[in-house]
């Protein structure tokens, strides 16, 4: 465990540097609760001005949890280690939305599922050239969560509908325009930026660096955005990308279709009951309700097999997009 992950500090800054490349820095659950021994640590110690948080390699800051585990646990039938993880894993998420000291993320290539609930939650998010940020869960039977749901509802445009049930991947710049990311700072400058922040313990010395990311396609596609996903109902919004003329609505229906309706009916109510102004233990909470259950009683198991173990990328979804008993949901719904 202890080289997946490097905890130190650097001048004034606490650094963790995620060190899994090979796996994309998918995060282990060791890894998600060294973060949190250390980051609450880092609370109280006067040495520590600010968090950096970045990752080995070009291909990804963390492209999610580390999900194998998970499988091989619920083929067993051993249901609670899923709801363990995900509980301490919120945990730390809802540590790092809260968090008193400037937390300073820096996100190359993947940065999906587990990544973003390690980095989007922080009070400087920094992209580049080559990032890639998604909540793409709803492919494997599960819902935005890691308090994705909570950035989600936040999204200018009914944007948060669409990127939570289509999974579809931002750059730089609509990472940005969506509220997932703060700023664009060059890749190659990266080293020169984390270098100021330990000497400087001041968070500020990142405006020197900051360059325009350019267009977002999804500022540019906010009308038709904004007008399919209006009614926040899975078969509605089907049927109107099906009689669109828009390059986007062919696109979203491709994503859509292979998607889990169970996930993606949870989804598109979950965000519906949170708002800009819903706290992240709210979201938390209901994210919760869902992956709690989401291997006894869900897809989730399914969706794993298709995508990771068996890769045939053909799950046998449990109902069809427009078959989704309104019980089902509301049983995902109960509290636990």
């Amino acid at each position: 465990m202890i080289s997946d992950i490097n905890l130190r500090i650097n001048g004034k800054a606490g650094r963790i540097t995620l060190q899994r490349p090979k796996a994309l820095n998918a995060m282990t659950y060791e890894m998600c609760l060294a973060i949190e021994d250390t980051l609450v640590e880092w609370k109280q110690e006067p040495k520590v001005e600010l968090i950096i948080i970045d990752a080995q390699g070009d291909k990804a800051f963390c492209s999610g949890g580390d999900i194998s585990d998970l499988y091989e646990e619920g083929r067993k039938k051993n249901y609670s280690y899923g709801k363990k993880f995900w509980g301490d894993e919120y945990r730390l998420n809802a540590l790092i939305a809260k968090y008193p000291k400037p937390y300073i993320a820096f996100m190359q290539g993947f940065t999906m599922g587990g990544g973003v609930g390690i980095s989007c939650h922080g009070s400087h998010r920094i992209v580049c050239e080559t990032s890639k940020i998604a909540m793409p869960e709803c492919s494997i039977g599960l819902i935005p969560d890691v308090g994705g749901s909570l950035l989600l509802a936040r999204a200018p445009s009914n944007l948060g509908y669409y990127l939570g049930i289509t999974g579809t991947q931002m750059d730089a710049a609509d990472a940005i325009y969506s509220g997932f990311a703060d700023s664009f700072i060059e890749k190659n400058e990266w080293p020169n930026v984390i270098e100021d922040l330990e000497k400087s313990g001041d968070a500020s010395v990142l405006q020197k660096y900051l360059k325009n990311p350019g267009e977002s396609q999804l500022a540019i596609n906010k009308k038709f955005i904004e007008a399919a996903f209006k009614s926040k109902n899975l078969s509605k919004i089907v049927k109107f990308l099906s009689k669109s003329e828009n390059s986007l609505a062919d696109f979203a229906s491709q994503k859509i279709i292979k998607n889990c309706p169970i996930a993606m009916t949870y989804t598109l109510e979950m965000l519906s009951r949170l708002s800009p102004t819903s706290k992240i233990e709210d979201a938390l909470d209901l994210e919760y309700r869902f992956t709690s259950r989401a291997q006894e009683f869900g897809s989730f198991q399914e969706g794993i097999r298709a995508a990771i173990i068996d890769k045939d990328r053909k799950p046998k979804w449990k109902f069809k997009i427009d078959g989704v008993p309104k019980e089902i949901i509301d049983e995902f719904f109960k509290p636990v």
